[in-house]
């Protein structure tokens, strides 16, 4: 039963970080022609498309990909509780799933922030998925530059970042002690 449980939980959290990607490229006005652009959209219109029929943007926000990340991580907690793997209330699932939509968003943040880091070692600038990170990231990251400059030539804003994201973490495990541990 681990198994499965194992699988189900990277299905639904890597395609739960597929969505999250596809409001953050949104967001940022990330160039949706980049192969990873098109990948995530690939991935996301095919129940995206009628959503948004139903549920209008409000503003720059896109109401129908926000309501399709939150109903995948609930769907995840359902079909976990249906299959007897976790056990829980209807009301702590809503909770547990609004916390697992969270804690993917900043591990997403995370991931996107190493692989930045990596390319800039390797591609110097000509990896065209570096420069959806780049569109991504810069937003967060040129404020911290602001504050901390360049010490010797070395970026310090990507590490601030970090603290901040596992800052953020001991946070919500302290908030939430018994549910985030679950995520």
């Amino acid at each position: 039963m681990q198994s499965l449980y194992f699988i189900l939980d990277t299905l639904f959290n890597l395609y739960l970080m597929v969505v999250i990607l596809r409001i953050w490229l949104q967001w940022a006005r990330a160039d949706f022609y980049n192969p990873l652009s098109q990948f995530v959209v690939r991935c996301t219109h095919p129940i995206l498309g009628p959503l948004r029929r139903l549920i209008p943007s409000l503003g720059g926000l896109d109401l129908a990909a926000v309501l399709l990340a939150y109903a995948v991580a609930l769907g995840k907690y359902l079909l976990f509780l249906a299959l007897g793997m976790i056990h829980g209330q209807w009301l702590g699932l809503l909770l547990v799933s609004l916390l697992l939509v969270l804690k993917q968003a900043g591990s997403l943040l995370f991931w996107l922030l190493v692989a930045r880091a990596i390319l800039s070692w390797v591609s110097q600038g000509r990896s065209p998925i570096e420069l959806v990170l780049y569109q991504l990231t810069e937003p967060l990251l040129s404020p911290i530059r602001r504050v901390i400059p360049a010490i010797g030539g070395l970026d310090l804003s990507v590490l601030v970042l970090f603290i901040a994201l596992q800052a953020l973490n001991y946070l919500f495990l302290d908030l939430f002690p018994s549910l985030w541990g679950m995520l």
